[in-house]
């Protein structure tokens, strides 16, 4: 997924098959905030801003590594939900069978719910980011942290429906547990990204 071309990827984002679908889209709306990041954080450099250089240096670095999670989660969520359609074809015709297909089933869903919520917990760790170099970034670029904060929003709350619609194949109460805390903190972030947002809207002049 990470070397096709954009047009490429939105042609079968379109097209009438199981993956990618939201899940790839919700792991690349957290890429795209960890990317603009690394930009504000690339352009927050210099001799005005050595007082924080060691804060920028560091964004800089995490944002890259959350930018490659969050495309290694892509790939992993295209191939989770690819397993649970796998699962879905497998025989029934005795209970052996039938038996074996559930249990394949259920396994699939849990890694089709863990795929997403692990994009959940990268969203979270962006607008972490966003809410620290909000302050000492560059003001000439400061839009890019409110978009940032936007794409986490966007992708924890795309992330979290995509746990929720495996939640009721997974017989696991413990596992059904931890997705269900993690969906739950979408609305968190989404209330900090929204608080960025309106800190550099007031900035720019539009609150």
């Amino acid at each position: 997924m990470r070397d096709e071309t954009i047009s490429g990827f939105l042609e079968r984002l379109a097209g009438r098959v199981p993956a990618p679908g939201g899940g790839a889209v919700a792991a690349l709306h957290a890429a795209q905030g960890a990317a603009l990041l690394g930009m504000v954080a690339r352009y927050s450099t210099g001799e005005k801003y050595a007082a924080h250089a060691d804060v920028i240096g560091r964004i800089t670095a995490e944002s890259d590594a959350l930018r490659e999670a969050a495309l290694r989660l892509a790939e992993e969520d295209a191939a989770a939900f690819t397993s649970v359609t796998e699962a879905y074809k497998l025989p029934r015709g005795d209970d052996a069978a039938k038996a074996a297909r559930s249990a394949a089933i259920a396994e699939a869903l849990i890694g089709a719910g863990r795929a997403p919520a692990a994009v959940i917990a990268v969203a979270a760790s962006v607008v972490a980011l966003a809410e620290e170099l909000l302050p000492v970034g560059n003001r000439n670029v400061v839009t890019d942290v409110a978009a940032a904060a936007e794409a986490a929003r966007a992708a924890a709350a795309t992330a979290r429906v995509n746990v929720e619609i495996n939640l009721g194949g997974i017989k696991d109460e413990r596992v059904r547990a931890e997705l269900t805390a993690e969906a739950a903190r979408a609305d968190g972030l989404a209330a900090r990204a929204e608080q960025i947002t309106a800190a550099v809207r007031k900035e720019i002049g539009q609150q």
